[in-house]
């Protein structure tokens, strides 16, 4: 080879591009996906409340479709009727949205019909029925709904040590506690179809632990106002598998980021492979961002939202 073509063959060499691994393309949804903040990502249950007014705004200055409304976190009283005052909080909630662009696309609420006392069961469903008008004033086409648990760990802390894990009461059946949930659903499931209001059932503690719990939950109803709540944080081990298996029964999608470390425990959650199992069950909805992390939201819930839109596209 001669000196030139020597140097010219070096110099080519030297700029050609380097290969880089191909990048991981997006699963391809039938139907458009919209992206949400749930009002949680910036408030857990500290002693002080964050504004749900607040949220809103940061939404639309993220340009996101829905806010996802944490029941507890409003200017209510969560176990009271819902009264005047509370119906104009609701409407001055609803008219804000409106004003942003943003749909509250859920309640997200707490109860347990996981008790043998008739009563306390009752409680729970009055409650829910509370929460139902709360919603309906607010606009929002679903809410959150919990089965329950038995509570005989009482400390949160140390049932989350125990991995989400606890025994009956004694005296009483796992059997005992789905009849029980199952009742306490169908009374709520009635009002909610009235209003036209999904009930969006978490893959939470307690008898939702598993897929093969919320499952049976599930299977005692045939109504299109009922459904599974896709928590992606909620399966602690071997958790794709698991989000699989409710994938098809799935209307609305809490997604759990940790930025700054959990505040319970730590998933590294692949959202890539999360949205291809949703992709693949045909999901179209919303996926809302529950920001979990001990970093700010300032920070955080921004960066969980990049993440979010390089998969669900």
């Amino acid at each position: 080879m001669k000196r030139r073509e020597f140097l010219f063959a070096a110099g080519a060499a030297a700029v050609a591009p380097v290969s880089q691994p191909p990048v991981e393309q997006p699963p391809r949804f039938k139907k458009r996906v919209k992206l949400s903040v749930s009002t949680y990502s910036y408030w857990h249950f500290e002693e002080k409340k964050y504004p749900i007014e607040k949220v809103i705004g940061h939404a639309a200055e993220f340009g996101v479709e829905g806010v996802d409304v944490l029941h507890r976190q409003m200017e209510l009283a969560e176990k009271s009727p819902l009264d005047a005052a509370g119906r104009a909080y609701c409407r001055k909630l609803k008219r804000l949205a409106f004003r942003n662009g943003i749909d509250l696309v859920c309640l997200s609420t707490h109860q347990s019909f996981v008790s043998p006392d008739p009563k306390v069961r009752q409680a729970n469903v009055d409650h829910t029925l509370r929460c139902l008008e709360v919603a309906d004033s607010l606009g929002a086409s679903s809410i959150r709904i919990n089965a329950g648990r038995w509570n005989t760990v009482a400390d949160f802390d140390e049932f989350m040590k125990k991995r989400g894990l606890e025994p009956p009461l004694a005296g009483h059946t796992e059997d005992e506690a789905f009849d029980w949930a199952i009742d306490g659903l169908g009374q709520c499931l009635k009002r909610a179809e009235e209003l036209g209001i999904v009930l969006a059932l978490e893959n939470h503690w307690g008898l939702a632990r598993s897929p093969e719990g919320l499952l049976r939950l599930l299977a005692a109803f045939n109504s299109p106002f009922i459904g599974a709540l896709m928590d992606t944080g909620n399966f602690l081990e071997d958790p794709y598998d698991k989000l699989k298996q409710i994938a098809s029964k799935t209307v609305f999608v809490q997604a759990k980021t940790y930025y700054g470390g959990g505040l319970w425990y730590t998933l590294d959650l692949d959202y890539m492979r999360i949205a291809r199992i949703l992709a693949d069950a045909g999901y179209s909805g919303y996926v809302s961002l529950e920001m979990e992390g001990k970093e700010h939201a300032d920070t955080a819930v921004p960066k969980s939202l990049a993440v979010l839109r390089k998969c669900f596209v």
